[in-house]
């Protein structure tokens, strides 16, 4: 067992650990980062795959609404490092970023591999030291950091300590969640993770059967709806979404999926409705689907007048009974709110995000626990969660912001009381 000291220990080399050693290194301290993976930022690359949304454009307050209950929480971290921070920090490493049609933000290259490589050399350049293959296995008895590394296992003893985890989404990348019970060992409370982000599947869509028919499974799963709407509750909000094997996923069930999620575990189902004309109002709808069709199909009748079919139309079928699809008030009722039961969240692997992890009440002001001072948490592994849209990660890069500036306040302190 090899042993060795650092001036601040990094765990994790995701964004909200390397913006903490930049906070750091800019204050000529020396930072160890130590990720488990190969390279660090490995779900910073696949998030990024179909382009690396950084932030959203939208004013602070709307902004900062999209973190729900977390939002006064995330309030001075976000306030210090905005949106508009995010996109002068980018610029700085010489990547250019654009708005898009949606208000999100985007490298003009839409890459992430240039954002991670450039900003790797400059923390490197800066005197960061990255230590790869190094997996965290939580605290020794006298606190220092357990790693299993490739050469064996390795304590580090450090004055001061950032955690950025993440949270329990795409384990297979290094966020595995592992960490909860170390920290819960130390006395620190941990709420459990759950999916954010993520997809569902149905519950029964006719009786004695769970999940879709074998018709739908077999012809439209992987097949786009759009454009539609999503209602739930007093949330409405058009997108688009996918069919899947067993349910529903993509980014308008994304924007639904904390709410979503919490209904199921409340009531043990929920119920989303689907708008599946958004472009055309109740009425239009009411009067195309009671027009005489003469011996034209259903199937036709709604094709030609309305411009249902494909994937929406065998939806339709799905979820309504013979009866209800015949009866033109029903029919038309369902089109603009058809019921789609939902049985569970996929599993936490599966997710984009993750949601629970570290409470706030158990940190500082800076991120610190109080139950193990000098230890500080930021990203993905506090409670919090938020859509996709540039949200997570602008949050990401606040807190690793605001960890990284109270990782230098315990280290003034310190020095202050030696």
């Amino acid at each position: 067992m090899s042993q060795v000291s650092s001036r601040v220990a990094i765990v994790g080399g995701g964004p909200a650990g390397l913006m903490a050693a930049e906070v750091l290194s800019q204050a000529g301290v020396q930072a160890d980062v130590y990720d488990a993976m190969p390279s660090p930022g490995r779900k910073f690359l696949l998030a990024g795959r179909g382009g690396l949304n950084l932030t959203h454009s939208e004013g602070f307050e709307p902004f900062l609404q999209r973190y729900g209950a977390r939002s006064a929480r995330l309030h001075d971290a976000v306030a210090a490092f905005d949106n508009t921070a995010v996109r002068a920090w980018a610029e700085g490493l010489g990547i250019a970023t654009f708005v898009g049609s949606s208000g999100r933000v985007f490298p003009t290259d839409m890459k992430a591999a240039p954002l991670l490589r450039h900003w790797v050399h400059r923390l490197r350049s800066a005197g960061v030291r990255l230590h790869v293959r190094h997996r965290w296995t939580g605290f020794a008895e006298d606190g220092a950091l357990r790693f299993a590394a490739s050469t064996g296992e390795q304590l580090v003893r450090a004055e001061a300590t950032v955690l950025a985890l993440g949270g329990a989404s795409w384990p297979r990348l290094g966020s595995d969640g592992a960490w909860a019970p170390w920290l819960e060992q130390r006395g620190v409370d941990v709420a459990p993770l759950q999916p954010s982000n993520c997809g569902f599947d149905v519950a029964s869509t006719s009786p004695g059967r769970e999940g879709w028919s074998e018709h739908l499974r077999s012809r439209f799963a992987g097949q786009p709806l759009k454009p539609v709407a999503g209602r739930f509750g007093d949330d409405y909000q058009q997108g688009e979404f996918v069919l899947t094997e067993s349910g529903i996923e993509g980014s308008l069930v994304y924007a639904f999926s904390s709410k979503l999620r919490d209904a199921i575990a409340a009531d043990g189902q929920a119920t989303w409705l689907l708008d599946l004309l958004p472009q055309h109002s109740g009425q239009q709808v009411r009067d195309e689907v009671a027009r005489p069709r003469g011996p034209r199909s259903l199937s036709t009748h709604l094709k030609s007048r309305l411009g249902l079919q494909g994937a929406k139309m065998a939806l339709l079928h799905e979820l309504l009974t013979p009866e209800q699809m015949h009866d033109p008030a029903q029919l038309a009722h369902a089109i603009k709110a058809l019921p789609v039961p939902l049985a569970r969240p996929r599993p936490i692997a599966e997710a984009i995000s993750t949601a629970g992890g570290v409470r706030f009440e158990a940190v500082d002001g800076h991120g610190m626990l109080k139950a193990v001072p000098g230890v500080f948490c930021a990203g993905e592994m506090l409670d919090w969660e938020a859509p996709t849209g540039g949200y997570l990660l602008t949050a990401c890069f606040a807190q690793g912001r605001r960890a990284g500036l109270g990782a230098l306040d315990w280290l003034s302190s310190r020095s202050g009381n030696s």
